[in-house]
């Protein structure tokens, strides 16, 4: 079975409306916006969150706290269990070998945690380690480089 052969077929789909094609369509003349208007016009309509010019909810309400949501560095978390499985065999283990492997985004900041069990010695690199990470690919007699300070 392929991704194209799941449900729902083809022809179960519902066609998209074609507005504006003549009136035995049933979307013909004003093309099912009604006569004139704010919302009758190109690109018009107000967004979700407009309460007709009462003041909306989100400015009403209190701000509180600290957001840092602008400048927050997220990483992928990364588990030594799944490198080890991934590249059973391997030595070293580059970035652009966990990317190629699709283990992670690419071009995402890399974390690698503790995770699983590791039989060989592996030198890994990736952006940060958890200190027991670090430790266990030690213990395994590998090295973590550690991209970031």
């Amino acid at each position: 079975m392929r991704l194209h052969e799941l449900y729902p077929y083809p022809e179960e789909r519902r066609d998209r409306k074609r507005v504006g094609r003549g009136h035995a369509s049933g979307q013909g003349g004003t093309s099912g916006k009604g006569h004139k208007g704010q919302n009758a016009r190109s690109g018009g309509g107000t967004p979700a969150h407009f309460e007709g010019g009462q003041m909306p909810l989100a400015r009403r309400l209190p701000k509180r706290g600290f957001k840092n949501s602008l400048f927050r560095v997220v990483y992928q978390p990364l588990a030594v269990g799944r490198i080890a499985a991934a590249f059973a065999g391997q030595a070293e283990i580059s970035l652009e070998d966990i990317y190629a492997k699709g283990l992670v985004r690419r071009g995402a900041l890399v974390k690698v945690l503790a995770d699983g069990e590791l039989a060989a010695a592996i030198t890994v690199e990736a952006h940060r380690f958890s200190k027991s990470a670090a430790e266990k690919i030690a213990a395994a007699g590998g090295t973590a480089k550690a991209l970031e300070g």
